[in-house]
């Protein structure tokens, strides 16, 4: 029989005794909190801590002392499944490590299969094919994080954000159960498949990240997604585009607020350098992130990679001066996109990275701007292969005329030479 969630209070019972999340700790190059005072050279500080405390995983979080309060507990789930820990444990095969679909701050998630419309556990291959994530106790996403997920996602329904079906709080497991995206996530699809990420499809997948971003920044009840980055967007067999991982999000600012002050949390690479100066947080710094991933699906390389030379570590300082300058543009491009890809559609993308990348939280767009902006790019067919073959043809053409004029001229040449009037030759 199916279960429905009864009472928020369920959820949020472990907070104070059964709190799992790690200790808040000050990153070492954290900026200093000072007024905010943002230039180049402020822009560089924070660009040199980040490669400093870069980790493999790129899932450093930076972190201050005073943590968030708890969500509120006066919400309705009243449309999520509330599992039990065996029901997860026999629809994941036991969390056999064969059906381990990825690994996070939170946890491992886990392939498994459920029965429509319940709880009970399916046979693999039948049923409902789900993601199943599960909070390691000692990872750096805690308890509080997972109540998080719960209070936004349980809420919180949109095409370009992942479906929460369901949860499971029983002792000391934490547990969350979301729909199966069939092609996982999009850092997988730019930097770790043979086969380049076509341009159209990443013109689609960027439109709808940033849907679903607007989406979360035009409620009535607006909310910061705060850790907005490649392997947080989960893409579907059509390549349609979701946000998944609500741990880190944050309720806006309301009435004549302007910012939310809170703990600095994110990923390096991805948050806004104001925000990890002054924990101020606004809408502005999902836009930051959204230009950072832009930036990513533009180019292929990751957001920070120690891997390439020191001026090239940190894309957005190695890429911002390209994105200014039309004539360097292109250099920014793919290259395993070859030519396949809109000459107007890459002009324009750059352009909107470069204002979400505004040094001036102020001067960057709001998501329903970018939305518009990206729209008309799905329509472009002005690929810069065909360009080049057209070029290149005209080029062969322009050759062939002239050669041909040339053949001519010395032809004519030659009978003017053969004249009877220059000879004195008669026939």
């Amino acid at each position: 029989m199916e279960k429905k969630c009864g009472c928020w209070a369920a959820l949020t019972k472990g907070i104070k005794g059964n709190c799992k999340s790690s200790a808040s700790r000050d990153s070492a190059n954290a900026l200093p909190r000072t007024s905010l005072v943002y230039d180049a050279v402020t822009e560089t500080r924070y660009l040199n801590a980040s490669n400093r405390e870069l980790s493999a995983s790129h899932e450093t979080l930076l972190s201050s002392e005073n943590p968030d309060p708890p969500p509120s507990e006066k919400k309705d789930f009243r449309q999520l499944l509330q599992f039990s820990f065996q029901e997860l444990k026999s629809a994941t095969g036991n969390f056999r490590p064969d059906s381990i679909l990825g690994e996070g701050g939170f946890g491992y998630v886990f392939k498994g299969w459920i029965e429509e419309n319940g709880t009970a556990p399916a046979k693999p291959g039948s049923g409902v094919t789900v993601a199943v994530k599960s909070l390691k106790p000692d990872g750096l996403q805690g308890h509080r994080e997972w109540v998080a997920e719960v209070d936004f996602l349980g809420q919180l329904h949109h095409p370009n954000l992942v479906k929460l079906i369901g949860y499971c709080i029983e002792d000391d497991q934490r547990l969350l159960v979301y729909e199966f995206m069939t092609r996982g996530s999009l850092e997988n699809h730019l930097f770790r498949r043979s086969l380049p990420l076509p341009w159209s499809s990443r013109i689609k997948i960027a439109l709808g990240a940033a849907k679903g971003l607007a989406f979360l920044h035009g409620g009535p009840e607006p909310v910061i997604y705060r850790d907005f980055k490649t392997s947080n967007i989960l893409l579907d067999s059509e390549y349609n585009a979701k946000l998944s991982d609500f741990g880190l999000a944050k309720a806006g600012p309301q009435g004549d607020k302007t910012h939310v002050s809170t703990r600095v949390v994110g990923t390096y690479g991805y948050a806004a350098p104001e925000y990890v100066m002054t924990g101020h947080l606004t809408s502005k710094s999902d836009v930051y992130g959204f230009g950072v991933v832009l930036l990513e699906m533009l180019t292929g390389r990751r957001s920070m990679d120690k891997n390439r030379p020191s001026g090239e570590q940190n894309l957005v300082a190695w890429a911002r001066p390209y994105l200014g300058d039309k004539r360097k543009l292109y250099q920014l491009v793919d290259p395993r996109l070859e030519l396949n890809y809109s000459i107007k559609g890459v002009s324009k993308v750059a352009q909107i990275a470069y204002y979400c990348l505004s040094r001036d939280p102020k001067s960057r767009p709001s998501m329903d701007e970018v939305v518009k902006g990206l729209t008309p790019l799905q329509e472009l067919n002005d690929l810069a292969i065909l360009s080049y073959h057209s070029r290149s043809s005209q080029q062969s053409r322009r050759k062939k005329k002239s050669d041909g004029n040339w053949q001519l001229n010395y032809t004519q040449s030659k009978n003017i030479k053969n004249s009877p009037l220059i000879t004195g030759k008669r026939h």
